[in-house]
């Protein structure tokens, strides 16, 4: 919020203070106003004298004005501050009540609900010098609706600077790794500060809520760069672990198959027949594999066993 954000907010409640009606004394004083200029009408046409005439509408638009300005109405969730001479005489509300003309004035009107204001830093340094933009929620109430009146000129606008001087002062002493994964501790520190600003008005701060948090461009691009090369790092890493548990595997299997060349040969059958059990499939293996288990000899005899079947269709 800026100075000019500041005094726009001040006249606009100023304006509301003081031009603040209600029904009950807009429909009396219009009774008044009335029956003074239908009496007029009346007597004149009696020919009644002109100063009788003059005293019956004063009196009646004296009496319609005082109730214009004494009745006031506060609503459920408000408290009027009411001054007599410049001095405080005390708060009024919820409901009607009266006060003296031109005597009293009603100051303020202290709104109890919890009330909702949007706050941010631009540009503020971190401790590690990264400037970044913040923003954040403050959710609070008056309390004590005399101290928010006399303590600070216009308390709305008070705790909206307080709120963002705060922000600035936590974002300074925090680096930039904290801001971004520790806001509940952020906003814990927020709501502290704050509340110890804001009780001497009379004011409680509830909650404070960081929305969002903005870094640079470069910064941001920097660290997803990090973040994925980070991530390519356990990848591999998962992968080496991952083949060194294989590798222990067949070294285990080998001590089963280094005493055993039977078990050897009908492991390597299998394998080869799992192999060529698929339509089309292609199956490399070792000459060596050939020559230690016969394979050549093995493969001619299912080479002739297909061919028999193969003619013996054809003659079918």
């Amino acid at each position: 919020m800026d100075k000019k954000q500041t005094s726009k907010t001040q006249a606009t409640s100023s304006a509301q203070n003081a031009g603040r009606t209600n029904g009950v004394a807009l429909t009396l004083a219009l009774v008044f106003y009335l029956a003074a200029t239908l009496g007029a009408i009346g007597m004149a046409i009696n020919n009644a004298s002109w100063i009788w005439i003059s005293l019956y509408i004063g009196l009646l638009l004296l009496i319609g004005t005082y109730f214009l300005l004494a009745i006031k109405i506060a609503s459920q969730w408000e408290k009027a501050v009411v001054l007599r001479l410049g001095k405080f005489r005390g708060l009024k509300g919820p409901g009607i009540f009266w006060i003296v003309p031109i005597v009293d004035t009603v100051a303020n009107w202290i709104d109890h609900r919890v009330m909702v204001t949007p706050f941010s830093a631009e540009k503020t340094l971190t401790k590690d010098t990264v400037p970044v933009d913040v923003d954040a929620v403050l959710f609070w109430m008056a309390w004590d609706a005399e101290k928010a009146a006399l303590e600070v000129e216009n308390y709305r606008a008070a705790i909206t600077w307080a709120a963002q001087t705060a922000l600035r002062e936590v974002i300074g002493q925090m680096v930039l790794a904290d801001i971004l994964v520790g806001r509940a501790k952020m906003d814990a520190d927020l709501q502290k500060i704050i509340d110890e600003r804001t009780t001497p008005w009379g004011i409680t701060v509830q909650s404070v809520e960081i929305r969002d948090v903005v870094i640079p461009q470069d910064l941001e691009d920097a660290m997803s760069r990090q973040a994925q090369a980070e991530r390519e790092r356990q990848a591999r890493v998962i992968l080496g672990e991952s083949e060194m548990q294989i590798a222990h595997s067949f070294a285990d299997a080998s001590q089963a198959y280094i005493n055993n060349p039977t078990a050897l040969h009908l492991r390597a059958m299998n394998m080869l027949f799992e192999g060529l059990k698929e339509k089309g499939a292609l199956v490399i293996v070792p000459s060596s594999a050939v020559d230690t288990m016969n394979l050549g000899g093995l493969s001619g005899m299912i080479a002739l066993a297909e061919s028999v079947k193969a003619s013996q269709k054809e003659g079918g």
